[in-house]
């Protein structure tokens, strides 16, 4: 029973990898292709080191494979969002409809100029 939930859970983690790799090559601008990174290849890698942890069952690998996979969930997110700020700051052309940061900003910057006047 063992044997098969790690060669599930390698699959899936596997799977998750490739779908991150072919998001990497098919989308077209680089928010997009970030966030097909970021939370593809977090839950592959995710997966990966679960289905390492479920056929060692020893508390020495278990405890590292979980240790990398908290690792994993804590940075990417937080590496991902900084990646894409400093993206937008910078003048990264976006395929999108809606820039929700800049209209935010301008709400913002319009707010203090009546506060100021």
């Amino acid at each position: 029973m063992t044997q098969v939930v790690t060669q599930g859970l390698l699959l899936v983690g596997a799977t998750m990898t490739l779908l991150a790799a072919v998001g990497v090559v098919r989308l077209p601008d680089l928010f997009m292709r970030m966030q097909a990174v970021s939370k593809a290849a977090a839950m592959g890698v995710g997966c990966t080191f679960l289905g390492v942890a479920v056929h060692f069952q020893d508390a020495d690998g278990t405890s590292r494979a979980l240790l990398t996979v908290a690792f994993f969930f804590i940075t990417v997110p937080i590496s991902a969002q900084v990646i894409a700020r400093t993206a937008l700051v910078t003048g990264v052309p976006m395929i999108a409809v809606v820039d929700e940061l800049r209209a935010h900003e301008a709400e913002l910057d319009e707010a203090e100029e009546g506060v100021h006047e």
